[in-house]
């Protein structure tokens, strides 16, 4: 797995370790978003489970804020062509949301997906609702694919060149 932090000023990425693994199980959305996202602790065990899992806590400064995990195909050996990347998980604590701090984050991990090789866009996945992530993803630059996946959630496209 890979093991380089991607930092930027003001918010990192960081291994997670067996010293902050329970706080970062203790994050959480809001209430009306806990339909839309997996808890990190169901997340941290689907990763052990999947060799292609990348996953990182996010912070600010010290402050511990949220969390990420990709499926990178990249780590898998021998990598299959072409290369695929996807946002898998993604979520901000409750009490950092709307202060551009996920906005932040998902720029680390568009600047983590660069470095991958053979890597040229994310892919990700929302469930439609009315505290969704959608507008979120659209601002951000993601676009629809038009592919509805068999658990009923929506495709997004990041293209990176």
């Amino acid at each position: 797995m890979a093991t380089a932090n991607v930092a930027v000023p003001e918010v990192s990425l960081q291994e997670i370790t067996a010293s902050t693994v329970r706080a970062v199980t203790d994050l959480q959305v809001a209430p009306e978003q806990e339909s839309y996202v997996a808890s990190n602790a169901v997340s941290i065990a689907q990763a052990y489970f999947h060799r292609d899992a990348w996953f990182r806590s996010i912070h600010k400064g010290d402050e511990l804020i949220g969390f990420v995990m990709l499926r990178d195909s990249t780590l898998l050996t021998p990598a299959p062509a072409p290369a695929q990347l996807s946002l898998w998980r993604f979520m901000i604590d409750r009490r950092f949301q709307k202060a551009g701090l996920g906005r932040k984050a998902l720029a680390l991990v568009v600047a983590y997906a660069r470095t991958r090789p053979g890597v040229t866009a994310i892919h990700t996945s929302y469930v439609v609702g009315p505290h969704g992530p959608m507008e979120f993803y659209l601002s951000f630059g993601f676009r629809h694919t038009g592919e509805v996946k068999p658990n009923g959630e929506v495709a997004l496209v990041l293209e990176l060149a």
